[in-house]
């Protein structure tokens, strides 16, 4: 299939007639031996990441009240994605066979390192995994500051209605405050009735703030202690911004009463982002989107491999399986933001 009508704004409501496709899938991969724990893997990458903080944290006191601590800002905006990148993981069930030892990874990791609600956001991704690029059902896509579809654009009010015009230009900037973004949310999300343990998560997300900000303005001048918060917080938006936004953005959209088997639901959905060992860290593993959806508990390491499985297999009865570079990624879903805004513009 031709890459534009991968890029279309919406996916024709068929399904598949063989409705085992996935599971004739699922046997490869198994037989492969790609749904495996992998213990080994994750103890040196959660330890490679532990020592990056633990190494971030002792140059931050060991340089003292001075600019060069804006440096030492950069570094730690991508040691946090690369927890963030671990929580992931984690959340998944990628590391442990059991919920009790994932979960307790994912408070320490998300709450307490990085001062995000793993409940909340375990809720919102749980949701976006059942059905991606839904327009009624994934929160990814819902119309909170950006528009994703020209239906939204049309529907938009307020905020969403005039950043929608500009949306292309203003979205990189609005990156820099997802992290920010990200612990309101989880703030706000303490008196949801879904949150299981608001009292627990709470409490680490307070300790989180208290160390943060404590040791920021303790060590630092206050001028200095906000430009380093800047730059952080900043640059780790970014940063997560830049592992998402490549794997569903400026691909088909799915509205109510489109029906599509599971295989398809995951794949035509999704893009993977080619690139090679750099690309895999940089992006701990979403860059293989389409594998990771199609199963989301497969540990990190497995994902390349499953790839060329994968992929032949969708050659082999007729899915379009599409992947592109990193740039390029994100040159079509910027160029999707842009599409679907145009409405607000002619309407301007």
């Amino acid at each position: 299939m031709a890459k534009e009508s991968l890029l279309a704004p919406s996916v024709a409501p068929t399904s598949s007639p063989r409705g085992s496709d996935f599971s004739q899938l699922s046997r490869r991969i198994a037989q492969a031996g790609l749904l495996d724990r992998r213990p080994l893997y994750y103890t040196v990458r959660f330890g490679l990441v532990g020592l990056s903080l633990v190494a971030g944290c002792t140059a931050f006191f060991a340089l003292g009240d001075t600019w060069f601590q804006m440096l030492l800002a950069v570094a730690m905006a991508f040691v946090f994605g690369q927890i963030a990148l671990a929580t992931h993981d984690l959340a998944h069930r990628q590391v442990f066979s059991r919920n009790r030892a994932s979960e307790t990874g994912g408070l320490i990791t998300a709450n307490l390192l990085l001062g995000m609600s793993y409940g909340w956001w375990m809720n919102k991704h749980t949701r976006h995994h059942a059905n991606p690029n839904h327009e009624e059902k994934d929160p990814d896509v819902s119309p909170d500051i950006l528009v994703w579809s020209k239906r939204q654009a049309r529907a938009a009010k307020g905020l969403p209605r005039f950043i929608g015009r500009h949306q292309a230009h203003l979205f990189f900037p609005l990156l820099t405050l997802e992290g920010l973004n990200l612990s309101f949310s989880s703030f706000r999300a303490l008196r949801s009735p879904s949150m299981k343990r608001p009292v627990l998560e709470g409490t680490l997300l307070v300790t989180h703030f208290v160390a943060y900000f404590g040791a920021l303005f303790v060590v630092l001048s206050p001028l200095k202690a906000l430009a380093f918060i800047a730059v952080h917080q900043g640059l780790f938006g970014l940063y997560l911004g830049s592992c998402f936004a490549p794997n569903h953005k400026g691909m088909p959209m799915i509205t109510e009463g489109q029906e599509l088997d599971f295989l398809r639901r995951q794949v035509l959905t999704s893009r993977n982002v080619k690139g090679g060992p750099f690309v895999d860290v940089f992006m701990g593993g979403l860059n293989y989107q389409i594998e990771h959806h199609l199963f989301p508990s497969m540990p990190n390491a497995a994902l390349k491999k499953a790839q060329i499985i994968t992929q032949a297999f969708c050659e082999e009865i007729g899915v379009p399986y599409y992947q592109t570079g990193l740039l390029a990624s994100h040159r079509e879903a910027l160029r999707h933001l842009r599409s679907v805004g145009e409405p607000l513009r002619l309407e301007f």
